[in-house]
């Protein structure tokens, strides 16, 4: 069984390495199902130059590739920001068990707050979410980043 709270604070810890090149402090972890940790991402929009490279993605493909497959059934995605509609996406064509975030994303959120991809009944995979681990957390790095932007 994965602890919830400690793959967001290892998220959390994750997300601060974008800062560095500027990127939106966005931290993502993968667990397999024996809770080992399979993948590791962060934002890299800014320095790679690549609108897909999400901290989702990024965490996504590092575990598809030690696993073999592009099927991450019985994993588990910890990430410290509601998912946009592109993350949804591949979070749902990935077989993705279990979704975990912190923050909401009021503007861009696809799982709740603007859209809910991944639990629309048309889906064709359905993942369970788990939403507001370590929320506030998880905004102030957010929030403090932007104001730092601004």
């Amino acid at each position: 069984m994965i602890d919830y709270k400690k793959a967001m604070l290892e998220a959390l810890e994750v997300a601060e390495s974008a800062t560095a090149s500027g990127d939106v402090p966005v931290g993502a972890v993968v667990f397999s199902a024996d809770g080992q940790l399979v993948g590791v991402g962060h934002n890299l929009r800014e320095r790679d130059c690549d609108p897909t490279a999400h901290a989702e993605i990024i965490a996504m493909r590092e575990a598809a590739l030690k696993a073999g497959t592009w099927r991450l059934d019985n994993h588990t995605l910890v990430v410290t920001l509601e998912p946009c509609a592109m993350c949804a996406g591949a979070i749902a064509q990935s077989r993705m068990k279990t979704l975990v975030f912190g923050a909401w994303d009021e503007k861009a959120g696809a799982v709740g707050s603007v859209w809910d991809i991944l639990r629309d009944p048309r889906a064709l995979h359905q993942v369970e979410v788990i939403s507001g681990i370590m929320e506030a957390e998880c905004a102030e790095l957010l929030t403090t980043f932007f104001k730092q932007q601004r």
